[in-house]
């Protein structure tokens, strides 16, 4: 895993910003796990992942991206590889599977 060594960095903090339109003072941050993990995710960098894994742990972190309702396919690939998952067993994956697709013409 590319971020094992994440309890070496304790002092690793989460950006205000990417999660800029909630007031952080008053931030619950285990009912809000899914929205962290896919902002993370989605535009964290090294220092964020660290932090997250710090705050959730490796099995809240894949529980969360297990729940996760929407991530775009590279988001999902990375999620799958880095953290170990089947796509299969990702919210995200069923959901998108289950829409009906649209001709392309």
């Amino acid at each position: 895993m590319p971020f094992a060594d994440y309890k070496y960095h304790r002092g690793s903090t989460l950006r205000p910003s990417l999660l800029w339109e909630y007031d952080l003072s008053a931030f619950d941050w285990q009912t809000m796990r899914n929205v962290v993990v896919q902002r993370v995710l989605e535009r964290g960098r090294r220092e964020d992942y660290y932090a997250m894994l710090n705050m959730y742990g490796l099995n809240g972190v894949r529980e969360a991206l297990r729940n996760v309702p929407y991530m775009n396919d590279k988001d999902m690939n990375f999620a799958c590889h880095t953290f170990n998952l089947k796509k299969e067993d990702l919210k995200c994956y069923k959901l998108k599977q289950s829409r009906q697709q649209h001709f392309n013409s």
